[in-house]
């Protein structure tokens, strides 16, 4: 695992889930995974929307990263999906120090001083802004079954609309200041994703500029459709990059 020459040091990996997920989503990728692994939540998870809905990006950050340092293992790769590619870089900015590489599943990567609506094609951005601003960020379940859910067993996906918890606007509106951290990258294509179509993958790939790119033939939760495969990639890239 670490290259010839370099003291021995252990590496654990820290998970963060998507938009309206929770860390359970990662329980089945963890199943005899060899490296010690810590699963984010959100701030608030278990609250009423109504204690959460003024919440700064900045804030997620801040509830990831208290969770990170009470962590006993130093050396750590930040493994994103989906929305948590947003709050992932910013973290990954401020725990520089501790940082032996990044992953990205099916993962928004935006530029700096881009936010989650700026990487979204532009019709898309518009439509999605004003839904938010209106309707709030849980999609009707139609939508959750479609785009998140689309190669899942009902019994998945029904789980999925169940558990599923919307977040602070604000999460999805603030930009970052920041840019990919200076580690080895891994970006994880989606080619069933009905969320994240094949040309917003490509975008967040060119965004990232990657060292590794690998596909998974799935839809937009592999940790659930094919957590085995997920969790290869996984095994490959930190037993071969970092």
């Amino acid at each position: 695992m670490n290259k010839m020459g370099q003291e021995q040091e252990q590496v654990g990996v820290v998970f963060i889930h998507g938009a309206g997920l929770n860390q359970d989503i990662w329980s089945e990728v963890a199943t005899d995974f060899e490296y010690p692994s810590l699963f984010i939540d959100f701030p608030q998870r278990d609250e009423p929307y109504a204690s959460r809905k003024a919440l700064a990006l900045a804030d997620y950050v801040r509830h990831i990263r208290q969770q990170i340092d009470t962590w006993n293992v130093r050396r750590i790769v930040l493994v994103s999906h989906s929305l948590g590619g947003i709050p992932a870089l910013m973290v990954a900015d401020a725990l520089s120090d501790r940082l032996s590489g990044f992953v990205a599943v099916g993962a928004a990567i935006p530029r700096k001083g881009g936010s989650f609506l700026s990487v979204l094609p532009f019709p898309k951005r518009i439509l999605m802004s004003i839904i938010m601003r209106k309707l709030g960020t849980r999609p009707p379940e139609s939508v959750i079954r479609s785009g998140l859910c689309n190669d899942l067993t009902e019994a998945q996906a029904s789980q999925v609309v169940q558990s599923f918890a919307p977040e602070s606007i604000r999460v999805y509106t603030d930009p970052i200041d920041v840019t990919p951290p200076p580690v080895p990258k891994l970006y994880v294509q989606l080619s069933k994703d009905k969320e994240f179509g094949s040309s917003m993958q490509k975008k967040m790939i060119t965004n990232l500029k990657p060292e590794h790119i690998r596909t998974l033939d799935s839809g937009h939760l592999p940790m659930l459709s094919d957590p085995k495969g997920l969790r290869d990639i996984l095994d490959q890239f930190l037993t071969e990059a970092i």
